[in-house]
């Protein structure tokens, strides 16, 4: 019976077009199958590499195509691509930094997957704005990227080498309206 519900989850796996996974998601997959038996099912799942582990309770389909800036999203939430990350992905830093930095209302956390360090920053509610939902993943818009890097420098938590950025990509009326949402802060006159 294990073998036929394996063959059933896995074949719902590729059905779904998922390409990230929680338990939950799985467990509602497997439908009426008894929980010791789902549990074995999910380690064959690992084993046979049809889905890698990437933390408790969250799963990559091996051979899928995910950007890393959702597997960003996904592994915590609520939480957009920002800093650094982002200001590559607009073109406005052309250095790709080491790590994928985040920003979320929750407590500040980093964690590792396949050597890759995703970093999320906590920012107050009322500074959890400014994203946009591209290519499957929430990501800060230029503009607000920049904004939370200076944010975070003005506090001494992070720093700006305002040499390396290309600030004609940014849009200097959305930059300004956007600095008035921030609480007063140093270095931001780069515009």
């Amino acid at each position: 019976m294990e073998t036929s519900c394996f063959a059933d989850i896995v074949k719902k796996i590729y059905q779904s077009r998922l390409e990230l996974f929680t338990t939950k998601t799985l467990r509602d997959m497997a439908e009426a199958i008894p929980q010791a038996t789902f549990f074995s099912i999910l380690n064959r799942l690992t084993s046979r590499k049809v889905l890698q582990k990437l933390e408790r309770d969250k799963y990559l389909l091996v051979g899928g195509h995910v950007h890393d800036f959702h597997i960003a999203n996904f592994l915590y939430e609520p939480s957009y691509v920002s800093l650094e990350a982002a200001l590559n992905f607009h073109g406005v830093l052309s250095q790709f930094p080491y790590e994928i930095a985040s920003m979320t209302p929750r407590k500040p956390v980093t964690k590792t997957v396949d050597e890759k360090t995703f970093r999320y920053v906590r920012i107050k509610k009322p500074l959890f704005w400014g994203y946009d939902y591209e290519k499957g993943f929430l990501i800060a818009q230029p503009e607000k990227a920049l904004l939370d890097l200076l944010y975070l420098t003005s506090k001494g938590l992070a720093m700006v080498h305002v040499d390396e950025l290309d600030i004609s990509k940014l849009d200097e009326a959305r930059f300004k309206k956007y600095m008035k949402k921030f609480p007063p802060m140093k270095g931001t006159d780069i515009l």
